[in-house]
Parts: structure tokens; C-alpha cells; sequence
């Protein structure tokens, strides 16, 4: 895409989306009346207008049935989680049995790293970024001392060089071949959360593999964002969160992936629950814990039916409007966003904004990490005065990501606008 940093360019730009009627299936908040210019949705995404009809589905049914609305509602609650695998599977490029939506983001990480961390004399050691988010540290963290591990003994932390922003693949891939003797697991944030750099997850399974190590990611900034392939990638696990990109509500259910291969294994150690046992025999209540051959096999309880029917009001969404044109879209966004920075810094006396998100599109997706060197929260100030809403993280980051569902080229172009008004000489 040929970009301009143009009114007429955004708008024309628009008119051409083939994604532009996903717009008015959301409700954007308002401010004085007229649509605000959302930039969170990599932090909490919008709710869709259908959510309290699904929601409400499962309430009358409730009212109606109640305790026989596990086997009697228009979605039996009983089977509820079923609906899920074959459209989630899509999402992050898995194969249906692959696929279980369940718990929160990091309850998921424990449970797999359960299974899948089991670290011995030899293997013990886990390779993660430096400054992971702090969740993922916490669950590091405390799964070593579990095992009677010290972060100093056990964890090697990956960084950005001096004076970069971004962590440098080779750097990784120097790291397991350093530690492969001694290595147990890689585990990453698959997009991570401050720089919005995608990692190259592939290679660093592959690397992982070859050492001798098992690969993990958190997709929490990556699915529903980036085209993901864990099944063909061959990547052990993953889990992620639905809040952000897929729009299913503050503290949304969640999901993992264990690949196929893992899937059979019924010696793999896990913390059992009674949803995780073979359907078959769930309810004779016997002693002996026999796992679903599939991702579901890692469940502990039944389905939480209400959050999981606003799960469903979006992954319906995306479902129609399908990955790949979401991807597209997300990243064309994005870049116009890098555009009209750089567009801004080049007319400037002096670079006032540095992009520390990647350019190449590889290395992307909808989130763009702005390093304000000038003026930094009365930029920030002045965005969410004027209806842009967006993040500010310490010391002095905005991060905006403008996604394909709901946002608009013309949002973007407003937003520099805005900016260029505070930082530009005179604006105020």
C-alpha cells in the first residue's frame, strides 16, 4: 500500500476496507457524544453488540432449565467448551484436538508448564525474554522454586542489546546452543507486550528441539493479532488469553494448545480435574484419573457457560471475517501508523518519537510502541483529552494498536494529527 499522509488517503482507504462493515458490529465508547478513537484493543478488546444476546441466551435458559440446562439449553452447558476447538483452531493455527478453551491466561501456563517442564540433574534450566510480563515472571518464577530451583542457577534471560529495543533472534538461538546440554525449556511471549516485537517462533522451536528442549509460548499479544502456525511450527504448547485481541470481556476465559504429539501420552504428568476425564466415564465417579486424548484432557472444571458465550459472541466475528484478512488488514494499519511517524520526524527540526516496534511486517502485528523523546505525557494528556484512547507505560512509551475489527486509516491519521499538534512547534 502506497501510503499518504492524507485526510483523503485514510478515508479512500476505508471506503476500499473489505473488512469496514466489522465496525458497526462493536460498541465504541463515546466521549461528548461522538466515537471515540479506541488504540487498546491489544489490552482489553471492545465489547460486540451481540455479546449480551449470547450472554443472554445462556441466562434464560438458566431461568428456564435449570440445573437441565446442561443437557436442555439451546447450547447444552454440558458439552458448552465443545463449540470452540474447530473456530479457535484457525485462530492460532492448530488442529482442532489441539485446542481447549478454559481457565485464565496464566492458570493455563501452570497447569502446561506442569507437564511440561520437568527438569531433571542435567535439564533444568528455562530460557525466557528479560522483563517478560510480569505474570509469565511470577509463573517462572515460581515454578523453579517449585522444583527447588534458584532464578540464578536456573533461568537465563534473554534481553535487547545495549542501546536496542527489540531482542535480536540470533541472540536467542546463541543462548540454547550455549545452555543445550543443560537446557529444559523455552518459553516466550510470542508478540512481546511493551515492543509489540513478534519473535520468530518457528526458529526458535526448531532450535529448542534440536537442543534437546521442550518450546512454549504465551500468545497473550499474539492471537487473534498475528498468523500463527504451532501445529506446522511444532511447537509443544502455548496458551493465551481472550480479552485483548479476540474482545470476549475483562478476564475473559482462555485457551491452550498442547500439540497432537503430546496428546496421547497419558504418563505425561499434569494436575488432574474431573473435566479433563474421558467422557465416557466422567460420571461413574471412580478413582483413577483416564485423560481425553485431546487438548480437553488438561481441563479441571466444567465450562464457565457465561463467559464463554461472550467468547463466543467474537469468535463468531472472526470466524466470518477469517484470519488471513484480519492479518492483512491489522498490519497495513500498523504500518501506516510507522508511516505518518517517521513522516513527522522527517519534517521535524529533530526526531521527536522513535517507533521501537519493528518495521518489517514479519516482526508485527497490530501494536505500535512509541518512545516519546520529547514531551511525552503531555502528548499523552492530550490524545485522551481529545478522544483517542491509548496506554502509557513507564518511563515514557505510548502504546497504540490500532486493530482491523473496529479501527479505521482514518483513526489513524487523526492520531498523528494530534500528535504532530503537540509536538510540532507552537502546538499545544
Amino acid at each position: 500500500m502506497n501510503y499518504q499522509n492524507t485526510l483523503e488517503f485514510a478515508k479512500q482507504a476505508d471506503q476500499q476496507d473489505p473488512l469496514a462493515q466489522f465496525r458497526e458490529r462493536f460498541l465504541i465508547p463515546q466521549l461528548n457524544g461522538k466515537d471515540t478513537v479506541y488504540f487498546t484493543g491489544n489490552s482489553l478488546g471492545l465489547q460486540p453488540k451481540a455479546t449480551r444476546t449470547y450472554i443472554q441466551q445462556e441466562l434464560n435458559d438458566w431461568a428456564a432449565y435449570g440445573v437441565e440446562g446442561h443437557f436442555h439449553a439451546k447450547n447444552p452447558w454440558f458439552s458448552y467448551h465443545e463449540i470452540f476447538p474447530e473456530k479457535v483452531s484457525k485462530i492460532v493455527g492448530a488442529l482442532p484436538d489441539e485446542v481447549v478453551v478454559m481457565n485464565q491466561l496464566t492458570v493455563n501456563l501452570h497447569l502446561l508448564m506442569v507437564s511440561f517442564y520437568r527438569p531433571t540433574k542435567q535439564r533444568f534450566k528455562i530460557i525466557c525474554e528479560a522483563k517478560a510480563f510480569p505474570s509469565d515472571q511470577y509463573a517462572i518464577e515460581t515454578q523453579l522454586k517449585f522444583h527447588g530451583y534458584s532464578l540464578k542457577d536456573a533461568l537465563v534471560e534473554i534481553a535487547p542489546r545495549e542501546g536496542e529495543h527489540t531482542m535480536r533472534t540470533e541472540d536467542i538461538l546463541t543462548a540454547i546452543e550455549a545452555n543445550k546440554d543443560s537446557l529444559a525449556l523455552v518459553l516466550f511471549g510470542g508478540v512481546n507486550y511493551y515492543s509489540g516485537q513478534v519473535l520468530d517462533m518457528k526458529t526458535i522451536t526448531d532450535a529448542a528441539h534440536k537442543a534437546g528442549a521442550i518450546a512454549g509460548f504465551d500468545l497473550a499479544h499474539a492471537a487473534g493479532n498475528i498468523p500463527l502456525e504451532l501445529h506446522n511450527w511444532d511447537v509443544d504448547f502455548a496458551c493465551w488469553c481472550s480479552y485483548k485481541y479476540m474482545n470476549s470481556g475483562p478476564g475473559g476465559v482462555a485457551g491452550a494448545f498442547v500439540h497432537q504429539k503430546h496428546l496421547n501420552n497419558k504418563e505425561l504428568p499434569r494436575f488432574a480435574g474431573w473435566w479433563g476425564h474421558t467422557k465416557e466415564t466422567r460420571f461413574l465417579m471412580q478413582p483413577g484419573f483416564d485423560p481425553i486424548p485431546t487438548a480437553e484432557g488438561w481441563q479441571l472444571s466444567n465450562a464457565p457457560v457465561l463467559s464463554m458465550a461472550a467468547h463466543k459472541a467474537s469468535i463468531d466475528i472472526f470466524d466470518e471475517a477469517g484470519m488471513p484478512a484480519l492479518v492483512k488488514k491489522g498490519r497495513a494499519l500498523s504500518g501506516y501508523l510507522q508511516f505518518i511517524i517517521n513522516e513527522m520526524n522527517a519534517a521535524a527540526d529533530q526526531k521527536v518519537v522513535e517507533v521501537i516496534t519493528p518495521a518489517n511486517e514479519s516482526e508485527r502485528g497490530c501494536q505500535v510502541s512509541l518512545l516519546m523523546l520529547v514531551r511525552g505525557k503531555e502528548t499523552f494528556k492530550t490524545l485522551m483529552e481529545r478522544g483517542v484512547i491509548a496506554d502509557w507505560r513507564e518511563p515514557n512509551v505510548i502504546r497504540v494498536a490500532p486493530v482491523p475489527l473496529y479501527n479505521r486509516f482514518e483513526d489513524v491519521y487523526l492520531f498523528g494529527q494530534i500528535i504532530n499538534d503537540v509536538l510540532s512547534e507552537g502546538g499545544q
